[in-house]
């Protein structure tokens, strides 16, 4: 670095002993700022506009990392908040992070496994893993299958000790 010094002072030295005419012309520096000013008036924009749009998916992709059951009211919401200027973007947020106890409680899961067959649909194959799944046969219908899983969890609930 030491030896660097006297080379950068002379440089510095040079420039500052060159006449004014040395230096770019008034149309040079009007070229240079008319391209800068160009630049930042079409970047800046589409950079801003891209970080709010980040900024405003973000509770989408909590929520699908979380496997949130909610996930499209989630993603429903992120939308509203772009079109109300970011007003529900905290619910948003708040919503994606919470925990689903109602879900939990008709569908005996928190979570929803994406790329998957949801688990709103309320087939055979929306069954958690811990319990057994049961397919129907020409005799049985979706009904059935339903009022089988509708006993099993009564009887669950009946052998649980109140609190």
């Amino acid at each position: 670095m030491k030896r660097f010094v006297p080379i950068i002072v002379g440089a510095l030295a040079g420039l500052a002993l060159t006449p004014d005419a040395a230096w770019a012309s008034s149309a040079m520096e009007d070229k240079i700022a008319n391209v800068v000013k160009w630049v930042v008036v079409i970047t800046v924009p589409i950079i801003g506009i891209y970080i709010f749009w980040m900024l405003h998916i973000l509770p989408e992709k909590i929520a699908h990392k979380r496997g949130h059951p909610q996930l499209e009211a989630i993603k429903t919401l992120c939308i509203l908040s772009l079109f109300f200027g970011g007003l529900l973007w905290p619910f948003a947020f708040i919503w994606a992070y919470s925990k689903p106890v109602m879900h939990k409680l008709a569908y005996g899961t928190d979570r929803v496994e994406y790329g998957h067959e949801e688990a709103e649909t309320l087939t055979p194959t929306a069954v958690p893993a811990h319990e057994p799944q049961l397919v129907p046969d020409t005799q049985q219908s979706e009904i059935e299958i339903l009022r089988q899983r509708l006993a099993r969890l009564e009887a669950q609930m009946s052998n649980r000790p109140s609190a």
